[in-house]
């Protein structure tokens, strides 16, 4: 895989910020992402997105010259679902990552089990529910897992165990009216990045507490990360053909990271599970995707020029 290829100097703008509860990650992400395009002699223009989506319109639209690229360093809804992505089309701009219809599809936990299950990977038991029958304890016996719908970085996810005595879905839930329960998975937490279709390496993460939530992901010390995964070879293998199926299952492009626990904690061998498949993972100096490349011989300004250098408007 060719990680970098000589190309001229281009403009670039750099959404970053937004609406979403990733909103200070994606501020982080976003200022990396500019400060390495800038050494490489790119003109970058950051953009902190904001509600004003028409604010936005008219930033792009009326730099000049136009943004021959954007590099959309956003996290989570609106800037990774999507809606962002059906705008760039709009402006005919190149925009990094996947387009439209894998954003939406990725972004929605739900559509993406069916699409994964189709293609004969393997998720967790689990439905969608109403938020009341799952706080009256109607859906499944624990454990189990409550997540969003269409949140990423582990916002709102909740790991409900047996005896416990905390309703994870209490008045202040601010994520809608449905969630989805999936059966709780026990073993080990394996994340793969896929670059240009193709799976780069898998990392295991062994977070601090309970599960790798959003403090796990984005405090220092908080996870031990083991890069390589220690798997056996065969494992390894599979590790990575599952998530390069789950990216071209949701005809993702550019650079993703798919999440899998791995239960090997019975007497058989190990099972892979797909979580879910991030279409624009982090690219802070705590994220996964940057220490995979790395370990793969590609540095982080090469990781982030070859995104600009793959950008197109994919739809």
């Amino acid at each position: 895989m060719t990680a970098q290829r000589e190309t001229l100097p281009l403009h670039v703008a750099v959404l970053m910020g937004g609406p979403s509860a990733e909103r200070e990650v994606s501020l982080v992400s976003g200022a990396a992402c500019a400060a390495a395009l800038g050494k490489l002699g790119h003109r970058v223009t950051e953009i902190d997105v904001t509600r004003d989506i028409a604010a936005t319109l008219k930033v792009l639209t009326a730099l000049d010259p136009h943004p021959d690229v954007v590099f959309n360093a956003l996290h989570g809804r609106y800037g990774e679902d999507g809606c962002i992505q059906g705008m760039l089309e709009f402006l005919a701009i190149p925009y990094t990552h996947s387009g439209v219809l894998a954003s939406a599809l990725a972004m929605d936990k739900p559509t993406a089990r069916r699409l994964f299950t189709a293609a004969g990977l393997t998720c967790a038991e689990g439905r969608t529910a109403r938020r009341d029958d799952v706080i009256q304890g109607r859906v499944m016996d624990p454990p189990y897992v409550v997540k969003p719908l269409n949140q990423g970085s582990s916002v709102g996810v909740h790991i409900v165990l047996e005896g416990d005595g905390v309703q994870p879905l209490a008045s202040d839930w601010p994520f809608g009216e449905r969630v989805l329960v999936e059966r709780y998975i026990p073993g080990r937490e394996i994340q793969v990045a896929v670059m240009d279709d193709q799976a780069l390496g898998a990392i295991e993460i062994r977070p601090k507490g309970q599960f790798y939530d959003y403090r796990a992901k984005y405090t220092e010390g908080q996870a031990e990360h083991l890069m390589p995964a220690p798997l056996s070879d065969a494992e390894y293998a599979e590790a990575l053909e599952v998530a390069r199926l789950a990216h071209a299952t949701l005809g993702c492009q550019g650079v993703t990271r798919t999440d899998l626990r791995f239960d090997d904690t019975g007497d058989g061998p190990g099972h892979f599970y797909v979580l879910e498949v991030n279409t624009q993972p982090g690219m802070t100096p705590l994220s996964l995707v940057p220490e995979i490349a790395a370990h793969a011989g590609i540095g982080f300004g090469q990781l982030v020029a070859w995104m600009v250098e793959d950008a197109s408007c994919p739809r």
